[in-house]
């Protein structure tokens, strides 16, 4: 199994650093407004991540922190005359609902940043005793230039970052692209005591010392969105291993899935061109909007569209019929399932290429149908496309919840009987007209040898 790791810029082999354990800390989001498409993206790349080393029978711990402490979320709060807990509770209750909804498996933890203050502050304070880090006016700031190595993960060197970043300008810093670890009191906003005087710490720090306390000081993979890579991601590989005096990496790989396009722009909250995923989810079933993710790569980009999302419901709608399809007694050979796992498996230890992994379910699918219209077994096929399209894709095959009336239900059962019938007859052109009328009152029909199934799409 070989994984692209941005750190070397290249695809490894993946080995665990203990056995048969992987550790994997994934970065949560910022709880001051609803979780939205974008998130809704990262989340299931991970989920699918974590569910498919799970299926190799790895032991596999999620660890995925909430940023409650955070400028915008404190700025929120003030505008809504709010507490910042309350607000961030409100935010992080949607995330959950919203997360369990697309079938995402709950991370085994979910530390906030508001609870682990203590570690920031001694993480700090090892910083400063080491000489990476200083204190200047109540702030506490990372010293770059004693890192060596600044700038590994971005691939990029201090002179040009600093050409390219826009700076806060600040006479309190020793170089302009030291970053804040902790950052002094001020008016309206939640504070700690410190040895530097009252205040609360920046983003950074919280992730190196959450990813420490919960998983050790090495873990397996990093994950998130490629937009962390600089500044986040890069200031949490020094300090970390500052910290640790560089006896160790921080992560032996550093994942990055890409980002959401809406309008050919990152979809984001800051930018406020978001869809949430409470709204997709009114329109668009779960299992609908995985296979829309999971239709690209993970590090490639993707654009929202409902055009994209209306083909991927159609899609997911063929994959739920070939699972759910009810078999007739058997009359043949059994429809042989491995070609299909193994092509799966091949595509997914490849980078987790999810795109190749779906087409092996789709040509599974294709088979699973022919087969039971010939009367053959596809029980064994069946529970194949259940294993790798629910345990690992995290797919529910459920049939959406579409309320049906009794005088629908007759119309339709009366066109599919009327389409029956027609056929019987060899009048096809009738039956086509037939079925065009039920394709357009939303019906999907599947042929069987023990009749025609309808199914009312969502």
């Amino acid at each position: 199994m070989r994984i692209s790791d941005t750190l070397t810029g290249s695809k490894r082999e993946f080995t665990p650093i203990s056995g048969n354990q992987v550790r994997m800390y994934v970065c949560g989001v910022t709880p001051y407004a609803p979780v939205h498409v974008g998130h809704a993206m990262s989340y299931i790349v991970f989920d699918v991540v974590r569910r498919y080393l799970t299926y190799l029978g790895y032991d596999v711990r999620h660890v995925q922190n909430f940023t409650d402490v955070d400028d915008k979320l404190i700025d929120r709060a003030n505008q809504g005359n709010t507490t910042v807990k309350a607000l961030a509770q409100q935010f992080i209750d949607d995330y959950f609902q919203s997360m369990d909804s697309l079938n995402i498996l709950r991370a085994h933890e979910y530390p906030k940043a508001s609870q682990e203050v203590p570690g920031m502050l001694e993480m700090i304070g090892g910083l400063i005793e080491k000489g990476y880090a200083y204190e200047s006016s109540g702030d506490v700031y990372f010293r770059v230039v004693k890192n060596a190595d600044y700038g590994k993960l971005s691939h990029r060197s201090l002179d040009t970052m600093r050409a390219g970043a826009r700076l806060e300008v600040s006479e309190l810093k020793e170089h302009p692209m030291d970053f804040v670890l902790w950052k002094a009191a001020k008016p309206g906003e939640p504070t700690w005591d410190s040895p530097w005087g009252p205040g609360r710490p920046g983003w950074h720090i919280e992730c190196s010392v959450m990813s420490r306390h919960y998983l050790g000081s090495t873990i397996d993979i990093h994950g998130g969105g490629q937009d962390l890579i600089f500044p986040h991601h890069e200031n949490e590989i020094a300090q970390s291993e500052a910290f640790e005096d560089g006896d160790a990496p921080f992560s032996q790989f550093w994942m990055h899935n890409g980002l959401l396009q809406l309008d050919k722009e990152k979809m984001s909250k800051s930018l406020g061109n978001l869809v949430t995923v409470k709204e997709t989810l009114e329109r668009f079933e779960p299992d609908a909007i995985r296979l829309f993710v999971l239709q690209s790569h993970y590090r490639s980009p993707l654009s929202y569209s409902e055009e994209s999302l209306e083909g991927a419901k159609r899609a997911a709608l063929r994959l739920r019929q070939a699972v759910n399809l009810k078999r007739p007694e058997n009359t043949g050979d059994a429809l042989d399932a491995s070609a299909y796992c193994e092509r799966f498996k091949t595509a997914m230890d490849d980078d987790f290429n999810t795109p190749q992994a779906v087409a092996a379910l789709f040509d599974l699918a294709h088979e699973i149908n022919r087969a039971v219209e010939q009367g053959r077994g596809v029980n064994d096929a069946q529970e194949t496309m259940r294993e790798l399209g629910g345990q690992v894709l995290g797919f529910t095959y459920t049939e959406p919840d579409v309320a049906v009336s009794d005088e629908m239900s007759v119309r339709i059962q009366a066109l599919v009987d009327k389409r029956q019938a027609l056929r019987t007859e060899r009048n096809f052109a009738d039956a086509d007209a037939a079925r065009d009328e039920l394709t357009a009152l939303g019906v999907t029909l599947t042929d069987t040898p023990t009749g025609t199934e309808w199914h009312l799409q969502g």
